[in-house]
């Protein structure tokens, strides 16, 4: 472990007192400590990770709505008036299709929710039209599939089940004002494989401080979004990286890293004010509209509805992680992202399908996220950098069950599992 400048070391114990142990996102738990004179309580851990990212560019949910499921609305016939004009035969049949008629026009449901098992209806006997309609009149909607309401579980504080859809909802409208275009065309001192390395830095950043994950995807978030504004040189890039995740810090961490970690980290390449003019740069740059949508969120809400496991779970992290060195992926939806790696994940492990769930809960169907799924597992099979392997190493670990370590499936077998 690092230690901190100017710091001492007493009873030859580290600055931390306790090892922190791995949640369920990957994060750890750090117990809190006042912070030192220079160095805040998420100090780098393990051996030192202290240089810079561009000396070396080898571096590197029963309250449902009744309008899903039918429910039989008894509509009695208006008699007709007595009159010996007419037959009581023709009042029969003038009474039978205006019952008719009317009994269509009140039952058409609208499906715009999940159906949800209703046992205080199972004994009613839905109304059976035994004539075809007559033109111009309404027929009732065929019945949708039953589906799971995976935020039923109403007990639970944390998982806010009463907004959980309203909130995902919100994300997905969040995603049409964060599109990202093609912006390697007009960075002449930058390339793709710089913001590679870049990347590859930030992770072992985000590891090594324990940070959360959200922070590191939406750190990469706002480098992307930056770069798309202002042209930059490439001894700026990693001030970029290392502000961009001081930033996602300060928005999702408990406790975030204090300036003067990050100026360690990158090897005192870069002073304090370059550091904090950086950061009102990026802010304004992007008027401090930072609450982007970022796929880690979309994947573990998508993984909730398919009650993966969390072997599961973590092998579609890493696909997703993997995604972000890659600048073919940039200009993907988070949330088409995330329902992708999650489908090749499920295949993976030989876990099923896209189910009607899921096609609710994520807005798309399995033959919409095919040739995605494709392009993910062509990344785990072939494209092998020697010099980027920040990702397959964190997860070649134990705590995230070695997922790394699990072969690709073979292309031609992706495209049966497709298909089945």
């Amino acid at each position: 472990m690092p230690l901190a400048r100017n710091s001492k070391v007493t009873n030859g114990k580290s600055l931390r007192s306790s090892k922190a142990l791995p949640t369920e996102n990957g994060s750890a738990h750090k117990p809190e400590e006042s912070c030192q004179a220079k160095r805040s309580p998420s100090s780098p851990q393990g051996a030192p990770k202290k240089r810079s990212a561009f000396g070396d560019l080898t571096n590197a949910h029963k309250n449902q709505p009744t309008q899903g499921k039918k429910e039989v609305v008894k509509v009695a016939p208006k008699k007709a008036p007595r009159s010996t004009a007419v037959p009581v035969s023709k009042n029969n049949e003038i009474n039978l299709k205006k019952s008719t008629k009317k009994t269509s026009l009140e039952e058409a449901p609208v499906c715009s929710e999940p159906v949800v098992k209703d046992d205080s209806a199972a004994n009613e006997k839905p109304v059976v039209q035994k004539s075809p309609p007559a033109p111009g009149e309404l027929v009732p909607m065929q019945q949708v599939p039953e589906l799971e309401d995976v935020d039923k579980d109403k007990d639970d504080p944390y998982a806010n089940a009463e907004y959980a859809k309203d909130i995902f909802v919100y994300m997905r409208e969040r995603e049409e004002s964060f599109p990202l275009p093609d912006y390697m065309e007009k960075q002449f001192d930058i390339s793709r494989d710089m913001r590679a390395i870049l990347i590859d830095w930030m992770v072992e950043v985000q590891e090594n401080f324990e940070l959360n994950h959200e922070t590191l995807y939406l750190a990469v978030k706002l480098v992307d979004h930056y770069l798309v504004e202002v042209v930059t040189m490439r001894d700026k890039l990693q001030l970029i990286g290392s502000t961009a995740i001081l930033i996602a810090s300060k928005f999702e961490e408990r406790c975030p890293p204090c300036v003067d970690d990050f100026l360690y980290i990158c090897d005192d390449a870069y002073q304090r004010e370059e550091l904090l003019t950086m950061e009102i740069s990026i802010l304004q740059t992007l008027k401090f509209d930072i609450n982007i949508p970022i796929a880690y969120r979309f994947l573990r809400r998508f993984a909730k509805c398919a009650h993966a496991n969390m072997e599961t779970l973590t092998l579609s992290r890493f696909i997703c992680e993997m995604t972000l060195q890659e600048y073919d992926y940039v200009q993907e939806r988070a949330s088409k992202l995330a329902a992708s790696c999650l489908l090749l994940a499920l295949k993976m492990k030989k876990l099923g399908g896209w189910t009607p769930t899921l096609e609710y809960y994520s807005g798309y169907c399995s033959s919409d996220l095919h040739p995605l799924v494709k392009r993910l597992n062509f990344l785990l099979t072939y494209q092998h950098d020697d010099k980027l392997r920040a990702v397959r190493t964190k997860y070649s670990h134990k705590v995230f069950f070695e997922v790394s370590k699990i072969p690709a499936l073979d292309m031609l077998k992706l495209e049966e599992a497709l298909k089945s």
